[in-house]
């Protein structure tokens, strides 16, 4: 047995996933036969760099899976320049993944939110187009990606029913997030944005964005302003002075997260639990 388990380690193929929620998902469907290397453990996509241990990863990949180029910028080029053998699978471009455009009230470069896997709907998608990626180029496993493809997409559906139950009660109030990247999330839990500080973490809000956005938080009554780790901006405690909104954070990348299939529950877990927590109506 545990001859046959190092044999089907040693030619399981290698596989690079951009970001920590699409590695956990894709080492949930590897789980038993290989790990994924991860790129980017923290920061942001938008702006990130590739080390050299990272571009030799990159380069040494048979697969390579990431959401695409609008989000991850920093990958467009190395992908280019792979083996001409190697696959490289855009998650956003798989089949049953419900792309949300921008909202036009935004001065954005691109019209398309890819934080698709902020909708537990969209990865299962996801996981589906890893495990029909895999099996083709890995045959011999096809049947162990499968069960665990099987298994993952159950783990899916169970989790977005815990996360609506948890959402729920604290679905009509408003709050106003750093930037705008939860849309996905929004629109599947009904939640109820006030608005964003900025559209993207590499694009600082100018002086009329933080006035109308403050503006909105007292119109609306928003009850918590939200920072990220990554992106921690002293506007938002300028935002807050006076208004009575509580200061929370949420974390749509797991830059905290140890990486492992486990890690894309525990974001979203995270997500919901930071907003119920804030919004929670105090006594």
């Amino acid at each position: 047995m545990l001859t046959s388990v190092a044999t089907a380690s040693a030619e399981a193929p290698r596989v690079v996933a951009s970001l920590v929620p699409v590695h956990a998902l894709v080492a949930g469907v590897m789980r038993g036969v290989g790990t994924p290397t991860l790129l980017l453990r923290g920061g942001s996509p938008h702006t990130a760099t590739l080390r050299p241990s990272e571009a030799r990863a990159l380069q040494d990949a048979d697969v390579v899976f990431w959401v695409g180029e609008d989000l991850e910028a920093f990958l467009a080029r190395p992908l280019k320049s792979l083996p001409r053998g190697a696959r490289v699978v855009a998650l956003s471009e798989a089949a049953g993944v419900d792309l949300l455009a921008l909202g036009d009230d935004h001065d954005h470069d691109h019209a398309v939110d890819l934080h698709i896997w902020l909708d537990p709907a969209n990865a299962q998608a996801m996981v589906a187009e890893v495990v029909a990626t895999l099996s083709a180029a890995d045959p011999a496993n096809a049947a162990r990606y499968w069960a665990n493809g099987a298994a993952v997409r159950e783990d899916l559906a169970a989790l977005d029913v815990e996360l609506r139950q948890v959402l729920a009660p604290i679905s009509n109030r408003p709050y106003v997030v750093f930037h705008d990247a939860y849309r996905y999330f929004e629109r599947r839990y009904g939640l109820t944005p006030a608005g964003a500080i900025a559209v993207s973490p590499d694009r600082p809000p100018g002086a009329r964005t933080l006035r109308d956005i403050r503006a909105r938080l007292v119109a609306t009554g928003a009850a918590c302003i939200f920072a990220e780790p990554q992106f921690e901006p002293a506007v938002v405690r300028t935002i807050v002075a006076g208004t009575g909104a509580r200061i929370g954070m949420l974390d749509p990348l797991g830059a905290g997260l140890a990486p492992g299939p486990e890690a894309y529950a525990t974001l979203m877990r995270n997500l919901a639990g930071a907003l119920a927590a804030c919004l929670e109506p105090v006594s």
